[in-house]
């Protein structure tokens, strides 16, 4: 392929048979009119969930942690899950707590053609997951069952091959 197109455009970069060098990976030209190109990518993204750490890493154990503020002067003796690092009133760091891992539906949506990279069941009941002492809800799924509203729940963890991600925790009926 020469640097022109049809149109008279040089093109930015020189190509070997229809491949451009792109930071040391290749991008094949699928189509010059409107160009087209696939960019494969071969780097790798380091995500921290930083303070987080302890739900993610209970989540691999086993355990749902939230948090709470420990101060004993506080308002009230929230429980937050997905959990704070702060509270949200007093700003004051919270406390790690162990919650147990039994609730009820609160609310749910079933999502039938979900997204190409989605790892969970298909249809996929999405649920709000309401728990005693717990004074946000939990956003997850319903991986056994089908949800009803008020529906009783406990926690399923995946320990055995975890993925170090919010996809550790479902939810099938008690």
């Amino acid at each position: 392929m020469d640097n022109e197109d049809k149109n008279g455009v040089k093109a930015l970069r020189e190509s070997i048979d229809n491949c451009v060098r792109l930071d040391m990976s290749s991008a094949q030209i699928d189509s010059l009119d409107p160009m087209i190109i696939q960019n494969p990518k071969g780097f790798v993204h380091h995500h921290s969930y930083g303070g987080l750490t302890p739900f993610y890493k209970g989540l691999t154990e086993g355990k749902l942690m939230g948090t709470r503020n420990p101060n004993p002067n506080a308002f009230e003796k929230r429980i937050w899950l997905p959990p704070r690092l702060h509270d949200p009133d007093s700003w004051e760091l919270m406390e790690w707590v162990e919650v147990e891992a039994i609730g009820k539906i609160h609310t749910y949506s079933t999502v039938l053609y979900p997204g190409a990279c989605f790892r969970g069941s298909i249809p996929c009941p999405l649920i709000s997951v309401e728990i005693a002492g717990v004074c946000t809800k939990m956003m997850s799924y319903l991986s056994e069952g089908i949800p009803e509203i008020g529906m009783p729940i406990k926690a399923k963890f995946n320990t055995h091959k975890p993925s170090n991600t919010i996809l550790d925790i479902s939810w099938v009926e008690l």
